[in-house]
């Protein structure tokens, strides 16, 4: 990722210094960061912190400025004011430090079509100044861990969108960075291709990276992420557990009960006691109880609740 790319926006405009957090628990932080392009504000004071070893997804509508924000910490773009840390280090001030320690997946996989699969990695491993004597075991390792061994030699405008997205997630590993950073990584691919997607995500989290993801299929980032955040029009709206977040906007646990003849109600019930009681109650009441279920909130849920559908 050359310097070059880096726009020329001045980074920080006059002002009392804010600090990013640059705590050991956390891969990335972020304070204030803010981007705008003439007078649209793609990203709004952001502050985000991704703690270290975790699965962390953004989700957020189109034009909600994720990948406004992983640009930036990717060192691609600098922000019109606010601070970051990527791994300890700042972006704008950094970048080489940054890149040292990151692996970024953007949305566009930008990979070489006229090169084998193991031509492509060998010329990223030389672009990140790997040893040459190192290439050989670092390439196996890598298209083992991503199921593409076999297709070493085939080229890269022959394999299928699943098999690239996975071989851009090993350029993205070539340099055995300590954060991944993935931009709609799963965009385009078949059921079967994204729960391989997610599994080979989870492996690499039990090796110990930090992932750092954004996607529009919420049901995958709820079967992996330990924590989220939400975006729209550039501005953060939440962010933590999704569990603690649908705790704070006050949805609570809702069991839904049928009874006989079909009628289905819902009723509050903040935990397990409240929750055995309503059915003590029903029943006490004579009322013929045939299903009796906790309705459990997803994201998609949590992110109908809290996004507007504000279009910038």
């Amino acid at each position: 990722m050359p310097e070059q790319l880096l726009d020329d926006q001045p980074q920080n405009p006059p002002g009392p210094p804010q600090q990013a957090v640059a705590a050991p628990d956390l891969v990335v932080s972020t304070r204030g960061l803010t981007k705008q392009y003439g007078g649209l504000t793609a990203l709004h004071e952001l502050d985000l912190d991704v703690p270290r070893g975790s699965i962390f997804g953004i989700i957020g509508p189109n034009g909600a400025g994720k990948s406004t924000a992983f640009g930036i910490l990717a060192t691609l773009l600098k922000p019109t004011s606010g601070v970051a840390t990527v791994c300890g280090h700042n972006p704008g001030k950094h970048p080489k430090e940054v890149r040292k320690a990151m692996g970024y997946m953007p949305d566009v996989m930008g990979v070489y079509e006229r090169l084998r699969v193991d031509e492509y990695l060998e010329f990223h491993a030389a672009a990140y100044k790997v040893p040459r004597r190192e290439w050989p075991d670092l390439i196996d390792g890598l298209l083992e861990l991503v199921d593409l061994d076999v297709k070493r030699s085939a080229m890269v405008d022959d394999l299928s969108r699943g098999m690239k997205q996975r071989l851009s997630l090993a350029r993205a590993m070539v340099h055995d960075p300590e954060l991944l950073i993935l931009d709609e990584p799963a965009s385009g691919l078949d059921p079967r291709a994204r729960i391989e997607f997610r599994e080979l995500l989870l492996q690499l989290q039990q090796m110990g990276k930090s992932i750092l993801i954004s996607s529009h299929i919420l049901a995958e980032l709820q079967q992996m992420c330990s924590d989220i955040a939400v975006i729209e029009a550039g501005r953060l709206l939440a962010s933590g557990p999704p569990a603690a977040i649908l705790e704070q906007l006050g949805t609570g646990r809702q069991v839904e009960v049928r009874f006989a003849g079909g009628q289905v109600a819902q009723y509050p019930a903040a935990d397990e006691a409240e929750q055995a009681a309503l059915l003590r109650r029903l029943v006490s009441e004579g009322r013929e109880v045939v299903e009796f279920k906790l309705i459990k909130q997803d994201l998609e849920d949590l992110f109908l609740q809290i996004t507007k559908g504000i279009v910038q």
